[in-house]
């Protein structure tokens, strides 16, 4: 029961934390499973996984945000970046050392897209693709910049 809708029961309300989760398609989930842990420190949860050894669906915690994974199912047209031949989305990561955090990725087999470099919107950023085609961003805080003053420095940097 809650005040929006008194006849919804106490498990249909919105639970506390993040209310958004992802879910990544990859033609290896165990792979990813491992790879996500090696390279970004997310913490495996639970897994379903079929008579065939296909994984339905897995769980991870990474920094307090649900990371959802599965195998492909060609049958339902669930098929990962690498059979669809690219993705149409990336993951931005907060970590506190990009240049630890993305030799730790590259480490467990991730591949750097450019240098890490500091941006002009006061973060520094690593981007990276995953072995499973997904595309990352790991970003870290290194200045406080108004709106405005990112705005004029996009600008800038656009003008060459």
């Amino acid at each position: 029961m809650n005040d929006k809708n008194p006849s919804a029961s106490a498990a249909a309300t919105l639970p506390e934390g993040p209310r958004l989760s992802l879910a990544l398609v990859t033609k290896d989930a165990p792979a990813a499973l491992d790879f996500y842990t090696r390279a970004f420190g997310a913490r495996e949860k639970y897994r379903l996984t079929e008579p065939s050894g296909r994984v339905g669906h897995a769980e991870m915690d990474l920094g307090g945000v649900t990371l959802m994974l599965a195998d492909e199912y060609p049958e339902y047209d669930i098929l990962s970046p690498q059979s669809r031949g690219g993705t149409t989305c990336s993951l931005n990561l907060r970590v506190d050392d990009v240049d630890a955090a993305a030799q730790r990725a590259i480490d467990a087999g991730a591949t750097l897209e450019r240098p890490i470099q500091n941006e002009f919107y006061g973060e520094r950023s690593a981007h990276l693709r995953d072995p499973f085609g997904h595309r990352w961003a790991l970003n870290a805080r290194i200045e406080d910049v108004s709106p405005e003053e990112i705005q004029r420095r996009f600008t800038q940097m656009l003008q060459g």
